[in-house]
Protein backbone atom coordinates (compact mmCIF):
# COMPACT_ATOMS: atom_id res chain seq x y z
CA UNK A 1 0.00 0.00 0.00
CA UNK A 2 2.82 2.41 0.86
CA UNK A 3 4.59 1.71 -2.43
CA UNK A 4 1.42 2.34 -4.42
CA UNK A 5 0.70 -1.23 -5.52
CA UNK A 6 -2.62 -1.34 -3.66
CA UNK A 7 -5.44 1.17 -3.39
CA UNK A 8 -6.81 -0.13 -0.08
CA UNK A 9 -5.09 -0.79 3.24
CA UNK A 10 -5.81 -4.25 4.67
CA UNK A 11 -3.67 -4.01 7.77
CA UNK A 12 -6.50 -5.08 10.07
CA UNK A 13 -7.04 -8.29 8.10
CA UNK A 14 -3.34 -9.14 8.25
CA UNK A 15 -3.14 -8.41 11.99
CA UNK A 16 -6.20 -10.58 12.62
CA UNK A 17 -4.63 -13.44 10.64
CA UNK A 18 -1.70 -13.49 13.07
CA UNK A 19 -3.61 -12.72 16.24
CA UNK A 20 -1.64 -15.36 18.18
CA UNK A 21 1.65 -13.58 17.48
CA UNK A 22 1.34 -11.10 20.36
CA UNK A 23 -0.72 -11.83 23.47
CA UNK A 24 -0.99 -10.49 27.01
CA UNK A 25 0.27 -13.86 28.26
CA UNK A 26 3.37 -13.58 26.10
CA UNK A 27 3.95 -10.02 27.31
CA UNK A 28 3.82 -11.22 30.92
CA UNK A 29 6.24 -14.06 30.18
CA UNK A 30 8.68 -11.68 28.50
CA UNK A 31 8.55 -9.31 31.47
CA UNK A 32 9.37 -12.15 33.87
CA UNK A 33 12.20 -13.44 31.68
CA UNK A 34 13.65 -9.96 31.31
CA UNK A 35 13.73 -9.39 35.06
CA UNK A 36 15.40 -12.74 35.65
CA UNK A 37 18.01 -12.38 32.87
CA UNK A 38 21.54 -11.24 33.78
CA UNK A 39 22.69 -7.78 32.71
CA UNK A 40 23.98 -7.73 29.16
CA UNK A 41 22.90 -8.84 25.71
CA UNK A 42 20.31 -11.36 26.87
CA UNK A 43 18.42 -8.84 28.98
CA UNK A 44 18.64 -6.30 26.17
CA UNK A 45 17.32 -8.89 23.69
CA UNK A 46 14.38 -9.68 25.95
CA UNK A 47 13.69 -5.98 26.51
CA UNK A 48 13.44 -5.40 22.77
CA UNK A 49 11.19 -8.43 22.35
CA UNK A 50 8.95 -7.12 25.11
CA UNK A 51 8.69 -3.70 23.46
CA UNK A 52 7.90 -5.42 20.15
CA UNK A 53 5.17 -7.41 21.87
CA UNK A 54 3.74 -4.21 23.35
CA UNK A 55 3.74 -2.62 19.88
CA UNK A 56 2.04 -5.69 18.44
CA UNK A 57 -0.74 -5.58 21.02
CA UNK A 58 -1.29 -1.89 20.27
CA UNK A 59 -1.30 -2.55 16.52
CA UNK A 60 -3.97 -5.20 16.95
CA UNK A 61 -6.19 -2.75 18.80
CA UNK A 62 -5.65 0.11 16.35
CA UNK A 63 -5.51 -1.71 13.02
CA UNK A 64 -9.13 -1.16 11.99
CA UNK A 65 -9.05 2.54 12.87
CA UNK A 66 -5.70 3.00 11.12
CA UNK A 67 -7.05 1.24 8.03
CA UNK A 68 -10.08 3.50 8.00
CA UNK A 69 -7.89 6.60 8.22
CA UNK A 70 -5.41 5.39 5.62
CA UNK A 71 -8.12 4.39 3.19
CA UNK A 72 -9.97 7.69 3.39
CA UNK A 73 -6.68 9.49 2.71
CA UNK A 74 -5.93 7.17 -0.22
CA UNK A 75 -9.37 7.87 -1.64
CA UNK A 76 -9.03 11.65 -1.30
CA UNK A 77 -8.68 13.66 -4.49
CA UNK A 78 -7.52 17.20 -5.21
CA UNK A 79 -9.01 19.07 -8.16
CA UNK A 80 -6.31 21.17 -9.80
CA UNK A 81 -6.51 22.86 -13.20
CA UNK A 82 -9.15 20.46 -14.47
CA UNK A 83 -7.33 17.36 -13.22
CA UNK A 84 -8.31 15.11 -10.33
CA UNK A 85 -5.20 14.06 -8.38
CA UNK A 86 -4.81 11.58 -5.50
CA UNK A 87 -3.67 13.53 -2.44
CA UNK A 88 -0.26 11.82 -2.44
CA UNK A 89 0.22 12.61 -6.12
CA UNK A 90 -0.64 16.26 -5.44
CA UNK A 91 1.89 16.37 -2.61
CA UNK A 92 4.56 14.77 -4.82
CA UNK A 93 3.83 17.18 -7.68
CA UNK A 94 4.71 20.18 -5.48
CA UNK A 95 8.36 19.21 -5.89
CA UNK A 96 8.28 19.57 -9.66
CA UNK A 97 5.81 22.36 -10.50
CA UNK A 98 7.90 25.17 -12.04
CA UNK A 99 5.36 27.97 -11.45
CA UNK A 100 5.41 29.67 -8.04
CA UNK A 101 1.67 30.61 -8.19
CA UNK A 102 0.77 27.06 -9.26
CA UNK A 103 2.69 25.59 -6.33
CA UNK A 104 1.00 28.01 -3.99
CA UNK A 105 -2.43 27.03 -5.29
CA UNK A 106 -1.85 23.27 -5.32
CA UNK A 107 -0.13 23.39 -1.93
CA UNK A 108 -3.10 25.19 -0.41
CA UNK A 109 -5.58 22.76 -1.94
CA UNK A 110 -3.62 19.72 -0.74
CA UNK A 111 -3.12 21.16 2.74
CA UNK A 112 -6.80 22.09 3.04
CA UNK A 113 -7.81 18.55 2.10
CA UNK A 114 -5.22 16.94 4.39
CA UNK A 115 -6.42 19.03 7.34
CA UNK A 116 -9.94 17.60 6.99
CA UNK A 117 -8.58 14.31 8.36
CA UNK A 118 -7.18 15.87 11.53
CA UNK A 119 -10.04 14.73 13.76
CA UNK A 120 -9.48 11.12 12.68
CA UNK A 121 -5.72 11.47 13.06
CA UNK A 122 -6.15 12.82 16.57
CA UNK A 123 -8.58 10.06 17.50
CA UNK A 124 -6.11 7.36 16.38
CA UNK A 125 -3.22 9.19 18.07
CA UNK A 126 -5.12 9.48 21.35
CA UNK A 127 -6.17 5.83 21.30
CA UNK A 128 -2.60 4.77 20.64
CA UNK A 129 -1.28 6.93 23.47
CA UNK A 130 -3.78 5.44 25.91
CA UNK A 131 -2.83 1.91 24.89
CA UNK A 132 0.91 2.63 25.11
CA UNK A 133 0.53 3.95 28.63
CA UNK A 134 -1.47 0.90 29.64
CA UNK A 135 0.71 -1.86 28.15
CA UNK A 136 4.06 -0.24 29.05
CA UNK A 137 3.11 0.75 32.58
CA UNK A 138 4.59 4.23 32.00
CA UNK A 139 1.85 6.84 31.85
CA UNK A 140 3.83 9.92 30.82
CA UNK A 141 4.69 9.84 27.08
CA UNK A 142 7.98 11.76 27.25
CA UNK A 143 9.21 9.59 30.12
CA UNK A 144 8.15 6.46 28.22
CA UNK A 145 10.12 7.45 25.12
CA UNK A 146 13.16 8.46 27.16
CA UNK A 147 13.14 5.06 28.85
CA UNK A 148 13.02 3.25 25.51
CA UNK A 149 15.66 5.41 23.79
CA UNK A 150 17.88 5.45 26.86
CA UNK A 151 18.45 9.21 26.66
CA UNK A 152 17.10 12.48 28.03
CA UNK A 153 14.96 14.13 25.36
CA UNK A 154 15.17 17.45 27.20
CA UNK A 155 18.98 17.33 27.20
CA UNK A 156 18.94 16.52 23.50
CA UNK A 157 16.50 19.36 22.85
CA UNK A 158 18.77 21.76 24.74
CA UNK A 159 21.83 20.67 22.76
CA UNK A 160 20.22 20.97 19.34
CA UNK A 161 18.53 24.26 20.29
CA UNK A 162 21.92 25.75 21.12
CA UNK A 163 23.36 24.43 17.84
CA UNK A 164 20.40 25.79 15.88
CA UNK A 165 20.87 29.19 17.48
CA UNK A 166 24.61 29.14 16.74
CA UNK A 167 23.83 28.44 13.06
CA UNK A 168 21.14 31.13 12.79
CA UNK A 169 23.17 33.97 11.33
CA UNK A 170 24.86 31.90 8.63
CA UNK A 171 21.57 30.18 7.84
CA UNK A 172 19.71 33.48 7.49
CA UNK A 173 22.38 34.84 5.17
CA UNK A 174 22.45 31.81 2.88
CA UNK A 175 18.65 31.46 2.99
CA UNK A 176 18.09 34.84 1.39
CA UNK A 177 20.56 34.09 -1.39
CA UNK A 178 19.23 30.62 -2.15
CA UNK A 179 15.54 31.49 -1.87
CA UNK A 180 16.17 34.24 -4.41
CA UNK A 181 17.89 31.81 -6.77
CA UNK A 182 15.53 28.86 -6.25
CA UNK A 183 12.17 30.61 -5.94
CA UNK A 184 12.79 33.65 -8.10
CA UNK A 185 11.40 37.18 -8.01
CA UNK A 186 7.78 36.00 -7.62
CA UNK A 187 8.44 34.68 -4.15
CA UNK A 188 6.92 36.23 -1.06
CA UNK A 189 9.22 37.67 1.57
CA UNK A 190 8.34 34.63 3.67
CA UNK A 191 7.31 31.80 1.34
CA UNK A 192 4.88 29.13 2.48
CA UNK A 193 5.91 25.57 3.28
CA UNK A 194 4.27 24.47 0.02
CA UNK A 195 7.57 25.36 -1.70
CA UNK A 196 9.93 23.37 0.56
CA UNK A 197 9.86 20.21 -1.60
CA UNK A 198 10.70 22.31 -4.65
CA UNK A 199 13.55 24.02 -2.78
CA UNK A 200 14.89 20.67 -1.50
CA UNK A 201 14.95 19.39 -5.06
CA UNK A 202 17.08 22.40 -6.12
CA UNK A 203 14.79 22.50 -9.13
CA UNK A 204 16.52 25.30 -11.08
CA UNK A 205 19.52 22.93 -11.25
CA UNK A 206 17.49 19.96 -12.53
CA UNK A 207 19.13 20.05 -15.98
CA UNK A 208 22.37 19.15 -14.22
CA UNK A 209 20.94 16.59 -11.78
CA UNK A 210 18.71 14.67 -14.17
CA UNK A 211 16.31 11.94 -13.12
CA UNK A 212 17.81 9.48 -15.59
CA UNK A 213 21.36 9.66 -14.23
CA UNK A 214 20.48 9.37 -10.54
CA UNK A 215 20.68 5.59 -10.16
CA UNK A 216 23.88 4.98 -12.22
CA UNK A 217 25.73 7.86 -10.55
CA UNK A 218 24.71 6.79 -7.06
CA UNK A 219 25.65 3.19 -7.85
CA UNK A 220 29.10 4.31 -9.02
CA UNK A 221 29.47 6.55 -5.97
CA UNK A 222 28.85 3.59 -3.69
CA UNK A 223 31.11 1.27 -5.70
CA UNK A 224 34.04 3.65 -5.13
CA UNK A 225 33.55 2.95 -1.42
CA UNK A 226 33.57 -0.77 -2.15
CA UNK A 227 29.82 -0.91 -1.45
CA UNK A 228 28.52 -2.55 -4.61
CA UNK A 229 24.75 -2.26 -4.43
CA UNK A 230 24.23 -3.79 -7.88
CA UNK A 231 25.85 -7.08 -6.86
CA UNK A 232 23.96 -7.24 -3.56
CA UNK A 233 21.15 -9.77 -4.23
CA UNK A 234 19.53 -9.26 -0.83
CA UNK A 235 18.61 -5.63 -1.54
CA UNK A 236 15.46 -5.37 -3.64
CA UNK A 237 15.16 -2.05 -5.49
CA UNK A 238 11.77 -0.45 -6.14
CA UNK A 239 12.40 2.67 -8.22
CA UNK A 240 9.09 2.78 -10.13
CA UNK A 241 6.79 5.82 -10.15
CA UNK A 242 3.18 4.98 -9.22
CA UNK A 243 0.35 7.47 -8.55
CA UNK A 244 -0.30 6.29 -4.98
CA UNK A 245 3.34 5.63 -4.08
CA UNK A 246 4.46 7.73 -1.15
CA UNK A 247 6.85 10.48 -2.26
CA UNK A 248 8.90 9.78 0.86
CA UNK A 249 11.69 7.27 0.14
CA UNK A 250 12.17 4.44 2.62
CA UNK A 251 13.75 1.07 3.36
CA UNK A 252 11.72 -1.90 4.60
CA UNK A 253 14.01 -4.55 6.15
CA UNK A 254 11.70 -7.55 5.90
CA UNK A 255 14.25 -10.15 6.99
CA UNK A 256 17.77 -8.75 7.20
CA UNK A 257 20.27 -9.54 5.87
CA UNK A 258 18.41 -11.75 3.35
CA UNK A 259 15.48 -9.51 2.32
CA UNK A 260 15.77 -5.71 2.37
CA UNK A 261 13.62 -3.42 0.19
CA UNK A 262 14.89 0.01 -0.94
CA UNK A 263 12.07 2.23 -2.21
CA UNK A 264 12.34 5.64 -3.86
CA UNK A 265 10.17 7.76 -6.14
CA UNK A 266 12.46 9.79 -8.38
CA UNK A 267 11.17 13.08 -9.75
CA UNK A 268 14.32 14.75 -11.01
CA UNK A 269 16.70 17.13 -9.26
CA UNK A 270 19.48 16.65 -6.74
CA UNK A 271 17.10 15.38 -4.08
CA UNK A 272 16.75 12.12 -6.06
CA UNK A 273 20.47 11.51 -5.62
CA UNK A 274 20.41 12.43 -1.95
CA UNK A 275 17.36 10.27 -1.24
CA UNK A 276 18.92 7.29 -3.01
CA UNK A 277 22.21 7.61 -1.12
CA UNK A 278 20.33 8.12 2.15
CA UNK A 279 18.19 5.00 1.71
CA UNK A 280 21.19 3.04 0.43
CA UNK A 281 22.79 3.67 3.82
CA UNK A 282 19.84 2.00 5.53
CA UNK A 283 19.72 -0.86 3.03
CA UNK A 284 23.46 -1.60 3.22
CA UNK A 285 23.31 -1.50 7.01
CA UNK A 286 20.54 -4.09 7.21
CA UNK A 287 21.88 -6.24 4.36
CA UNK A 288 25.38 -6.07 5.85
CA UNK A 289 24.52 -7.28 9.33
CA UNK A 290 26.01 -10.55 10.56
CA UNK A 291 23.48 -13.32 9.73
CA UNK A 292 24.61 -15.17 12.87
CA UNK A 293 23.14 -12.43 15.07
CA UNK A 294 19.81 -13.16 16.76
CA UNK A 295 16.90 -11.75 14.75
CA UNK A 296 16.43 -9.20 17.52
CA UNK A 297 19.86 -7.68 16.81
CA UNK A 298 19.37 -7.85 13.05
CA UNK A 299 16.07 -6.03 12.84
CA UNK A 300 14.78 -4.72 16.18
CA UNK A 301 16.13 -1.59 17.84
CA UNK A 302 15.13 0.75 20.63
CA UNK A 303 14.87 3.56 18.08
CA UNK A 304 16.09 4.57 14.63
CA UNK A 305 19.02 6.77 15.63
CA UNK A 306 21.65 4.12 14.84
CA UNK A 307 20.63 3.25 11.28
CA UNK A 308 20.08 6.93 10.47
CA UNK A 309 23.81 7.50 11.06
CA UNK A 310 24.64 5.32 8.09
CA UNK A 311 22.04 6.91 5.83
CA UNK A 312 23.23 10.41 6.74
CA UNK A 313 26.92 9.64 6.21
CA UNK A 314 26.28 8.37 2.67
CA UNK A 315 23.95 11.28 1.89
CA UNK A 316 26.75 13.60 3.08
CA UNK A 317 28.73 12.64 -0.02
CA UNK A 318 26.36 14.89 -1.99
CA UNK A 319 27.72 17.85 -0.01
CA UNK A 320 31.29 17.26 -1.23
CA UNK A 321 32.32 19.72 -4.00
CA UNK A 322 34.54 17.01 -5.47
CA UNK A 323 31.54 14.73 -5.99
CA UNK A 324 29.70 17.44 -7.94
CA UNK A 325 32.80 18.10 -10.05
CA UNK A 326 33.45 14.42 -10.77
CA UNK A 327 29.99 13.42 -11.97
CA UNK A 328 28.47 16.57 -13.44
CA UNK A 329 31.30 18.19 -15.40
CA UNK A 330 31.24 21.34 -13.29
CA UNK A 331 34.08 23.79 -12.74
CA UNK A 332 35.51 23.93 -9.24
CA UNK A 333 33.61 27.17 -8.67
CA UNK A 334 30.30 25.71 -9.87
CA UNK A 335 30.82 22.53 -7.85
CA UNK A 336 31.54 24.54 -4.71
CA UNK A 337 28.45 26.68 -5.24
CA UNK A 338 26.15 23.68 -5.73
CA UNK A 339 27.67 21.94 -2.72
CA UNK A 340 26.92 25.09 -0.73
CA UNK A 341 23.27 24.73 -1.78
CA UNK A 342 23.16 21.24 -0.24
CA UNK A 343 24.62 22.63 2.98
CA UNK A 344 21.89 25.28 3.02
CA UNK A 345 19.23 22.57 2.61
CA UNK A 346 20.84 20.59 5.42
CA UNK A 347 20.77 23.65 7.69
CA UNK A 348 17.11 24.28 6.84
CA UNK A 349 16.16 20.69 7.68
CA UNK A 350 18.22 20.57 10.87
CA UNK A 351 16.67 23.78 12.18
CA UNK A 352 13.22 22.56 11.17
CA UNK A 353 13.66 19.30 13.10
CA UNK A 354 15.10 21.06 16.13
CA UNK A 355 11.92 23.17 16.22
CA UNK A 356 9.80 20.09 15.56
CA UNK A 357 11.30 18.30 18.58
CA UNK A 358 10.57 21.33 20.75
CA UNK A 359 6.96 21.37 19.57
CA UNK A 360 6.50 17.63 20.07
CA UNK A 361 7.88 17.77 23.62
CA UNK A 362 5.43 20.56 24.42
CA UNK A 363 2.59 18.71 22.65
CA UNK A 364 3.06 15.51 24.63
CA UNK A 365 3.72 17.29 27.93
CA UNK A 366 0.30 18.94 27.74
CA UNK A 367 -1.49 16.10 25.94
CA UNK A 368 -3.08 14.78 29.14
CA UNK A 369 -4.63 18.19 29.77
CA UNK A 370 -5.70 19.41 26.32
CA UNK A 371 -5.92 16.19 24.28
CA UNK A 372 -3.50 17.40 21.61
CA UNK A 373 -3.44 20.89 20.14
CA UNK A 374 -1.37 22.70 17.51
CA UNK A 375 -0.10 25.37 19.92
CA UNK A 376 3.45 26.41 19.00
CA UNK A 377 3.76 24.29 15.86
CA UNK A 378 3.53 27.00 13.22
CA UNK A 379 5.33 29.55 15.37
CA UNK A 380 8.33 27.33 16.13
CA UNK A 381 8.81 25.94 12.61
CA UNK A 382 8.24 29.28 10.90
CA UNK A 383 10.69 31.03 13.23
CA UNK A 384 13.37 28.39 12.70
CA UNK A 385 13.16 28.15 8.91
CA UNK A 386 11.87 31.48 7.62
CA UNK A 387 9.19 29.44 5.85
CA UNK A 388 5.51 29.94 6.73
CA UNK A 389 3.93 26.82 8.22
CA UNK A 390 0.21 26.25 8.78
CA UNK A 391 -0.90 25.35 12.28
CA UNK A 392 -3.31 22.70 10.99
CA UNK A 393 -0.44 20.71 9.48
CA UNK A 394 0.84 19.59 12.88
CA UNK A 395 -0.67 16.08 12.88
CA UNK A 396 0.30 15.16 9.32
CA UNK A 397 3.85 16.25 10.25
CA UNK A 398 4.13 14.11 13.38
CA UNK A 399 6.05 10.83 13.25
CA UNK A 400 5.56 8.21 15.94
CA UNK A 401 7.95 7.68 18.82
CA UNK A 402 9.77 11.03 18.68
CA UNK A 403 11.43 10.07 15.39
CA UNK A 404 12.50 13.73 15.20
CA UNK A 405 14.85 13.01 18.11
CA UNK A 406 16.38 10.07 16.22
CA UNK A 407 16.99 12.23 13.16
CA UNK A 408 18.65 14.90 15.29
CA UNK A 409 20.89 12.38 17.04
CA UNK A 410 21.87 11.04 13.62
CA UNK A 411 22.67 14.56 12.37
CA UNK A 412 25.05 15.02 15.29
CA UNK A 413 26.53 11.54 15.01
CA UNK A 414 27.04 11.46 11.25
CA UNK A 415 28.91 14.79 11.44
CA UNK A 416 31.09 13.26 14.15
CA UNK A 417 31.64 10.17 11.99
CA UNK A 418 32.52 12.33 9.00
CA UNK A 419 35.07 14.26 11.09
CA UNK A 420 36.49 10.93 12.28
CA UNK A 421 36.74 9.57 8.74
CA UNK A 422 38.41 12.76 7.51
CA UNK A 423 41.04 12.43 10.26
CA UNK A 424 41.55 8.67 9.72
CA UNK A 425 41.10 8.29 5.96
CA UNK A 426 41.60 11.83 4.67
CA UNK A 427 39.61 14.44 2.77
CA UNK A 428 38.86 11.90 0.07
CA UNK A 429 36.99 9.70 2.57
CA UNK A 430 33.90 9.82 0.35
CA UNK A 431 35.59 7.90 -2.48
CA UNK A 432 37.83 5.56 -0.48
CA UNK A 433 37.44 1.81 -0.09
CA UNK A 434 38.87 2.18 3.43
CA UNK A 435 35.73 4.15 4.34
CA UNK A 436 33.64 1.29 2.97
CA UNK A 437 35.58 -1.24 5.04
CA UNK A 438 35.06 0.77 8.22
CA UNK A 439 31.35 1.13 7.47
CA UNK A 440 30.97 -2.58 6.73
CA UNK A 441 32.46 -3.36 10.15
CA UNK A 442 29.76 -1.16 11.72
CA UNK A 443 27.00 -2.65 9.54
CA UNK A 444 27.95 -6.15 10.72
CA UNK A 445 26.87 -5.27 14.26
CA UNK A 446 23.28 -4.93 13.10
CA UNK A 447 21.02 -2.99 15.43
CA UNK A 448 22.82 -3.99 18.64
CA UNK A 449 24.74 -0.75 19.49
CA UNK A 450 23.15 2.56 20.39
CA UNK A 451 23.94 5.81 18.61
CA UNK A 452 25.63 7.05 21.77
CA UNK A 453 27.92 3.99 21.87
CA UNK A 454 29.15 4.86 18.37
CA UNK A 455 29.98 8.39 19.55
CA UNK A 456 32.18 7.03 22.32
CA UNK A 457 34.02 4.70 19.97
CA UNK A 458 35.05 7.50 17.63
CA UNK A 459 36.05 9.84 20.44
CA UNK A 460 33.09 12.18 20.88
CA UNK A 461 30.59 13.06 23.57
CA UNK A 462 27.02 12.28 22.46
CA UNK A 463 25.92 15.93 22.36
CA UNK A 464 29.11 17.39 20.86
CA UNK A 465 27.66 19.47 18.01
CA UNK A 466 31.00 21.01 17.03
CA UNK A 467 31.43 18.85 13.89
CA UNK A 468 27.84 19.56 12.84
CA UNK A 469 28.25 23.31 13.22
CA UNK A 470 31.48 23.08 11.22
CA UNK A 471 29.60 21.31 8.40
CA UNK A 472 26.91 23.97 8.46
CA UNK A 473 29.52 26.73 8.20
CA UNK A 474 28.76 28.05 11.68
CA UNK A 475 32.00 27.10 13.44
Amino acid sequence: MRVGEKEVSERAEIVARYSDLFTRQQLGALREAEVEAPEGDERERLYRLRKTCEAGLIAAELAEREDALENVILAARVEFKGEELPLRTAQARLAVLPSYPDREELGRLAADLSATFNDQRLEVLGAGEQLEAEVSGIEEPVERNEEEKGISLRELEGGVARASEAAESVYTRTREAWFERLLGPEREEMPSSYHVAYVRRLSPLEEIYTKERAVPICMDTLSRLGLDLESEPNIKLDLDDRPQKSPRACVIPSDPPQVVHLITRAQGGLHDYQAFLHEAGHALHYAGCDPALPYTFRNISRDHALTEIYSYILEAISREPGWHARYFELSDEEAAQNAEATVFIEALLFRRYAAKLQFELDFWNRFGEDGGTSGGYAERLTGATGVRYRSDGFLADMDAGFYSADYLRAWIRSAQLRAYLESEVGEGWWASKETGERLRALFAEGTRPSSEEIAGRIGFEPLDTGPLLSELGAA
